[in-house]
Formats: structure tokens, C-alpha cells, sequence
């Protein structure tokens, strides 16, 4: 726009203006003309729109998570089921959906841009009806052969990359002052599906075992089937609720942009350790405590005479969950670098006294020490994920090139994505390590030592790369 067109246009009348940027609706509730950095659109239509897209993205999300972590609540029951799987299978069961999902976050990043955010929700949402059947009728058969297990618990993958594309799709809806409120419900909102999930399924299931009679089996398929009808209505939600923007386009120029910053792989590597730990642990904690305090692995209660099974497990993904804002909120206060370091120094200092209590086998220090860690690793996913902006802005390669803030900004939202799927990795290799250290030394703390470790190296990382004196992202206070 030239100079006299913008003068023109500041000095024509607000009535003029704000009838020039009325959201134009087109048939699909695809949205064109949307700008949320518009104060006078904001205002008027905007953020009504934006927030009820943001309710539905968040329920859609709760239901992935919650997909994403079946297998680990129903691992822990199949031997009462018929099925005789050894170490090393069981723990592919539990690893499978994070291999699956972390992969999927990749391409589920660019599919809002390809589709829409509103098709794309319909879409993934739909697609968790796959996974929820699927495990329901492997675990009705214990003749289920492992691959076919296998298989059906990588489906439930597609719930770990609802993650990505929901977040893709969120960020187009918010203003920058907003983004960070809208994007941080949204994560956490997600986030809590995984602690929902190891509350109701055990409940479901017990009272299903109290109030009907057949095999265990039949009954174990109430963790699946219990979710349907919520994924349905997720689905018509999000075709009836929510919106596709015409301008959302995905930016396959700025990932690999930022793929080339060695800053990207810096962080990835801190999220692996932060957001790995949780949807590791996560989706082992209801296996470690079956195995090492099985007295405690459920509690029975009795709801109007009724036998109620309730496992303590869910508590640690909610406190994760729980922890990950206030991550932020220290970050903003006191510098992401420096929170960071402090998560990986309580993570290594809760392992190691999570090795030195086990002898005593004591369930309930061994519950609240793995709640510090879940706390711990909730406020390092916050602080991480608050630095990548920073970091971007003022110490990578196109920050010290001289490059515009408006690009350092693009590469850091591309990284975002990218940096969330790398971390989800995480939720591989600790069920992986903690399976392997299983089945060579019958223990599991040979695997909690390899964890104290890698906190230690990451800590180091983080000191060295954004604390320490010299550091270019230490004199800009990251």
C-alpha cells in the first residue's frame, strides 16, 4: 500500500474501516479476511470466534491425549486377560504410541494449512474412533497375536499428532498478546487427557467387571469402546462449532529454515528431557508401580455396593499437567534458561532419591517423589517451550545475521512445531530403557541411573548454551 492509499485509509471513518475488515463467512465456515492484530475486528467478532474454535481444539485434544495413553492403563491388565507377553513385548506395547505419535506430529503440523483447521479436527478426530475399536477387539481375544497388538496400539499414535495440528491451528486465531494464554490452555487442556484417562479406565473397568459377568477380556474392551461416543461428539462439535481461515498456510519454508539453526537441535534435545519425561513416565508410572509395589497397583472402593477399582497412577500426569503453566509464569519472571536448569536439577536429585528410597519399599514415598518429578518435568515443558522465541530472536544464526524480527519470529513458530515432536521422542526411550533394564538385570535402577544421567548432561547443556558468562543468549537474558 503506498503512503497517500495508508493516509487515505487511517483517515477514513471507523465505520468505513471496521465495514472493510467484516469477516466475510464462505461456504465450508471457511473465514476470509481474518486478522486478529485488527483491534476494531477483534472486538467486535473476532474473539467470540476465536474462542469458541479454541473450547472445541481443546476438547478435540483431551480425547487424542487420552487415545495416546490407553495402552499404557491397559498393559498392566492384560495377563488377568488370557495374554502371556514377555518383558520386552510389553514394553513395546507401552513405547509404540509415542513412536507413532511423535512421528505424526511432523506432517499433522502442515495438514490445518493443507485442509483447514475445522476439516482437519473433523478429520483427526474421526480417526480416533480407529485406534479405540481397534484395542477393544485385541483385548476381547487373547489369542491376539503380538504383532497385531503391536500394531493397533501404534494406531493410537494418531492421538499423540492431534497435539501438532491443533496447536498449528490455534496460534491463527490469536493475536500475539493473546497467543501465548490461548496455545498454553491448549496444551494443558491436552495434556490433562492423559491423567483422565489412567483415572476412568480402571473405574470403567472394574464396574464393569462388578456389574457384568463374563471374561476379563470383554470386560478390558470398556477402555476403548468408553470413548466413542465422546470422540463423536468432538467431531460434530467441530463441524458445527468451529472455522476454517482462508489465510492459515503453513510455512514448509520456515521449517527448514529452521531445521538449519543449531539452536533448534539445542532445545529439542532440553524438550526431550522435559516433555519426554513426562509422556514417558507417563505412560509407564501405572506399570512401575504394578511391578514394584503391586499390593498398591489398584485401590478398591465401594460406590453404592459396588467393587470400584482406582489407580493412584493418573495423579502424575495431572500434576504434570498441572505444573506446565507455572513453568511458563517462572520463566517469564526469572528467565527460561534459568528455570530450565533448576527443572533438570530437581528431576536428577528426585531420581537418584527415588534409587536411594526403593529398598525401603515404601509406596508412598515412592508416589510423592514421582509427583516431584512430574512437577518438575510439568514446569520444564513451560519454560522450554517459552525460550524458543527468545532464543530465536536474539542468538541464532538469522538473529546475528541481521536478519528482520519479523523473520527470527517466523523461524521461531516453525520451530515450535518441530521442537514438539523431537521431544515427544522422549516418550519412546523411556519405556524402552526402562524395559530393557527390566529384562537384562530384573531391575529397573540400572534405567533410573541412565535417567540421572541424561538430566545431568541436559542441565549442562542448558548451563553452557544459555546461562553461562559469555553466552550471547545469557547477556540477552533468555
Amino acid at each position: 500500500m503506498s503512503t497517500e492509499s495508508q493516509t487515505a485509509h487511517d483517515a477514513a471513518p471507523a465505520s468505513t474501516r471496521e465495514t472493510s475488515l467484516r469477516l466475510d463467512v464462505r461456504k465450508g465456515r471457511w473465514i476470509e479476511h481474518w486478522d486478529p492484530e485488527d483491534t476494531h475486528q477483534w472486538e467486535r467478532e473476532g474473539r467470540t470466534v476465536a474462542r469458541r474454535n479454541l473450547r472445541w481444539s481443546v476438547f478435540a485434544e483431551f480425547l487424542g491425549f487420552v487415545v495416546w495413553q490407553l495402552w499404557s492403563i491397559v498393559v498392566v491388565q492384560l495377563p488377568a486377560a488370557g495374554f502371556a507377553f514377555d518383558t520386552a513385548q510389553t514394553f513395546w506395547l507401552l513405547s509404540m504410541p509415542s513412536l507413532v505419535g511423535a512421528t505424526l506430529r511432523i506432517p499433522y503440523t502442515f495438514m490445518v494449512s493443507r485442509f483447514g483447521g475445522r476439516n482437519w479436527t473433523i478429520v483427526s478426530a474421526l480417526l480416533l474412533l480407529i485406534p479405540a475399536i481397534g484395542l477393544a477387539a485385541c483385548v476381547s481375544n487373547a489369542s491376539t497375536p503380538f504383532w497385531l497388538m503391536l500394531a493397533v496400539a501404534g494406531l493410537a499414535g494418531f492421538g499423540g499428532g492431534n497435539f501438532a495440528s491443533s496447536m498449528a491451528n490455534i496460534t491463527f486465531f490469536f493475536p500475539a498478546k493473546e497467543k501465548g494464554w490461548a496455545l498454553g490452555l491448549n496444551a494443558a487442556g491436552g495434556n490433562l487427557g492423559a491423567a483422565v484417562a489412567q483415572l476412568a479406565v480402571p473405574v470403567a473397568v472394574g464396574l464393569t467387571a462388578a456389574l457384568l459377568t463374563g471374561a476379563h477380556g470383554a470386560t478390558l474392551a470398556v477402555a476403548g469402546l468408553m470413548w466413542i461416543p465422546l470422540i463423536l461428539v468432538a467431531a460434530f462439535g467441530a463441524w458445527r462449532n468451529m472455522d476454517n481461515l482462508s489465510h492459515a498456510k503453513g510455512d514448509v519454508a520456515g521449517s527448514l529454515a529452521a531445521l538449519r539453526e543449531p539452536h533448534l537441535w539445542v532445545i529439542a534435545f532440553l524438550y526431550v528431557g522435559t516433555f519426554g519425561s513426562f509422556i514417558g513416565f507417563g505412560g509407564v508410572f501405572p506399570k512401575l508401580i504394578h511391578d514394584i509395589f503391586p499390593a498398591y497397583s489398584t485401590f478398591t472402593l465401594h460406590a453404592a455396593s459396588v467393587p470400584v477399582a482406582l489407580s493412584l497412577a493418573f495423579l502424575g500426569p495431572l500434576v504434570g499437567s498441572l505444573a506446565r503453566p507455572y513453568g511458563g509464569r517462572l520463566a517469564d519472571r526469572f528467565g527460561g534458561a534459568r528455570i530450565t536448569v533448576a527443572s533438570f536439577a530437581a528431576m536428577a536429585l528426585t531420581t537418584l532419591a527415588v534409587i536411594a528410597t526403593l529398598p525401603l519399599k515404601s509406596f508412598w514415598l515412592f508416589l510423592g517423589l514421582f509427583l516431584v518429578l512430574f512437577a518438575a518435568s510439568g514446569i520444564g515443558n513451560g519454560s522450554t517451550y517459552r525460550m524458543i522465541p527468545a532464543i530465536f530472536a536474539t542468538s541464532s544464526r538469522a538473529a546475528r545475521a541481521g536478519t528482520a524480527p519479523s523473520y527470527t519470529a517466523r523461524l521461531a513458530s516453525a520451530a515450535l512445531g518441530l521442537i514438539s515432536a523431537i521431544g515427544a521422542y522422549g516418550g519412546f526411550v523411556i519405556p524402552q530403557v526402562l524395559g530393557a533394564s527390566s529384562s537384562s538385570t530384573g531391575s529397573y535402577v540400572p534405567a533410573f541411573f541412565g535417567f540421572v544421567g541424561a538430566y545431568v548432561l541436559m542441565l549442562a547443556v542448558s548451563w553452557a548454551c544459555y546461562l553461562r558468562r559469555g553466552a550471547r543468549a545469557a547477556r540477552a537474558g533468555v
